[in-house]
């Protein structure tokens, strides 16, 4: 007779494994800007001004202010449809989250398993020492120190850095019995690459309201465009599955 652990692990082995890759539009139904407007500025400043290690030694200030103003956006919003029809699907699949997001909706609606490419707008990260991450919820300013006295950063990862989590992104992705894709157009490199990693056989659905697919996702042979928003299609698609 198996024990209780024993038929928990049957029972987690059981379930089918769901990759959802997650980008901006999943969260644009709860009220957080994509950033990016149609001429290429955030928020009106040239990317590199505020997500690039050159625009952070050249003005520390503006940088800071610009994503506490994220911060305090990111507090004052709530998971839409699709971060809790995620959250609930844990009932009867395997789901493991990989977000180009930096809020914290997917972990608020009650998902357990998610992995942020490019940080946590929700902590802060020491300068000198990289490894050395805090939760943070408030404004950071100059002299926003970590425990060795040198200035705090947002814990993001900017453009020309590495991304340590698309290693284990890559896993994830190659364990997957199904893959979604939402709210991304997968155009932008590293995360771009990480639907090849699927095996040949694996459905993968992508759900944009207006859908622009990159070219390593047109290959698939397994692929289904379903022109919904995140909060419309991903209960529908769940329920389905």
């Amino acid at each position: 007779m198996c024990t209780f652990a024993q038929q928990v692990i049957i029972f987690m082995k059981s379930k089918k494994k769901i990759v959802v890759l997650t980008g901006a539009g999943m969260s644009a139904e709860s009220g957080i800007n994509t950033f990016r407007d149609a001429d290429g500025l955030w928020e009106g400043h040239d990317v590199m001004e505020v997500a690039s290690p050159e625009g952070w030694q050249a003005d520390r200030e503006l940088v800071l202010e610009f994503y506490n103003q994220r911060r305090r956006q990111l507090l004052n919003v709530k998971p839409n449809g699709g971060h809790i029809a995620l959250a609930k699907a844990e009932a009867d699949f395997d789901i493991s989250i990989i977000t180009q997001n930096v809020d914290d909706l997917h972990e608020r609606a009650g998902s357990s398993n998610v992995l942020h490419l490019h940080g946590e707008l929700l902590k802060a990260q020491s300068t000198l020492f990289p490894e050395n991450v805090i939760d943070w919820r408030d404004d950071i300013v100059l002299g926003d120190n970590c425990e060795q006295g040198a200035q705090l950063r947002p814990f993001i990862v900017w453009f020309g850095e590495q991304v340590p989590m698309l290693e284990p992104a890559v896993v994830e992705v190659a364990s997957a019995d199904i893959v979604i894709v939402v709210g991304t157009s997968m155009k932008v490199y590293p995360a771009a690459g990480l639907t090849t990693f699927a095996a040949s056989h694996v459905p993968i659905y992508y759900l944009d309201v207006n859908p622009n697919v990159n070219e390593a996702l047109e290959q698939s042979n397994n692929l289904t465009v379903i022109k919904r928003s995140a909060a419309e299609g991903l209960p529908e698609l769940l329920a389905a599955l």
